[in-house]
């Protein structure tokens, strides 16, 4: 399989031929002008969004991505059908897109970052992009021992087909265009506007080193999916919704399968999540010291730097960072620059753009490494530090 850890590129061929399906569906919404809009493909459309939607929900993300609670491999199959109807792959393919997503949220390897990559790009671009046609089988080697869902892979619009068959069988040519049509182009944008409003617009409630946020309209229209903050501060929590006034319809219906036995070992968020009470862990902390980092601006503090010391004394500032060698962060910290900002004031900018999180001290410490790391870069190079 292609390898995922090359940083994705957005220049990538994105009307890669499988876009032009995409394109049709979203045509054939509009064959509702020949049809008419019959009161049954109405009632069509709204049951199989909703049904659909919490199909996404419940497994695509939540069971195949996450294995956030069990079930039997009949329940399983059923959900796997669901959520193929959907026309949005397969369960393997999206499962593994949406774990290497969680590995590197928002960097320049994250497949579908509207930090790094843009909005639109972000919302459906990156599907299209010929690197993401394949996926990686290591990161779903759970989901690949499943015979059924390997052969669902195979024919993976099978399931989209048959509904839309079932569609035009039960209501005709308005059943098929409303019916099936509209409600796969409202889950499809209902589902990726996760990936990209969610991380753009919202709260923050955790600090998990990347743009997630809680958004309580999408997660109306989720059925609690838009909890996106709450999921990467515990993405194997069977609950996005982490607070009881935080609407996560795909939760309560999950928990009332769990009182017929479809459904069990449903995970929860520890309650020190929950309260915000939980230490980061290293990776989370890279991720925000660098985020933090990058609010100052290191190639001017350089050359301010190399502006105001004199010659002999930048010299020396140099040849101490040089005989530092893998300790240039401890010899700038130990040598007073004005230019440089204070720990003080990368505590204040750190309490302004994060959450509340007992590893803020934690945090600083990196991002105050990292910025003394940056500054030494531009000024062993004088000629960068003077651009």
């Amino acid at each position: 399989m292609a390898s995922q850890m090359q940083p994705v590129d957005v220049h990538d061929d994105v009307m890669y031929p499988s876009a032009i399906p995409f394109l049709l569906v979203h045509l054939a919404c509009f064959g509702a002008i020949w049809s008419g809009v019959t009161s049954e493909a109405l009632v069509l459309c709204i049951s199989l969004y909703w049904l659909r939607i919490f199909a996404i929900g419940a497994g695509y993300h939540r069971l195949f991505s996450h294995r956030a609670y069990s079930t039997s491999r009949v329940f399983q199959f059923i959900l796997a059908v669901l959520c193929q109807s959907t026309a949005q792959k397969s369960v393997l393919w999206w499962a593994a897109k949406h774990r290497h997503h969680h590995l590197h949220s928002d960097t320049p390897h994250d497949t579908h970052s509207p930090r790094q990559h843009g909005f639109l790009y972000s919302h459906f671009g990156w599907i299209f992009a010929r690197q993401h046609d394949t996926f990686d089988e290591d990161k779903v080697s759970d989901l690949m021992r499943y015979p059924e869902l390997r052969w669902l892979d195979k024919f993976t619009l099978m399931p989209a087909l048959v509904l839309a068959l079932i569609c035009f069988l039960v209501a005709g040519w308005s059943g098929l265009f409303v019916g099936f049509f509209w409600s796969t182009v409202l889950v499809y944008h209902g589902t990726f506007c996760i990936n990209s409003l969610a991380h753009v617009h919202g709260k923050k409630r955790y600090v998990t080193g990347d743009d997630s946020r809680n958004n309580w309209l999408l997660a109306i229209f989720t059925m609690g999916e838009g909890w996106h903050n709450n999921h990467h501060a515990f993405q194997s929590s069977v609950r996005q919704g982490f607070r009881w006034y935080e609407w996560d319809p795909t939760y309560y219906i999950l928990k009332a399968l769990s009182w017929m036995g479809i459904v069990w070992d449903l995970r929860m968020p520890p309650k020190k999540i929950v309260r915000n009470e939980h230490g980061l862990g290293v990776g989370v902390i890279n991720r925000a010291a660098e985020q933090l980092a990058g609010h100052f601006n290191s190639a001017s503090i350089a050359n301010a730097i190399a502006s105001t010391l004199q010659g002999p004394e930048l010299a020396a500032l140099r040849d101490s960072l040089a005989r530092a060698q893998d300790r240039t962060a401890d010899a700038l910290a130990n040598v007073h620059i004005p230019q440089m900002p204070t720990r003080e004031e990368l505590t204040a900018t750190a309490r302004a753009i994060f959450a509340r999180t007992q590893s803020l001290e934690e945090i600083v410490d990196r991002a105050y490494q990292l910025l003394l790391t940056s500054v030494d870069s531009y000024l062993a190079e004088p000629a960068k530090a003077r651009s």
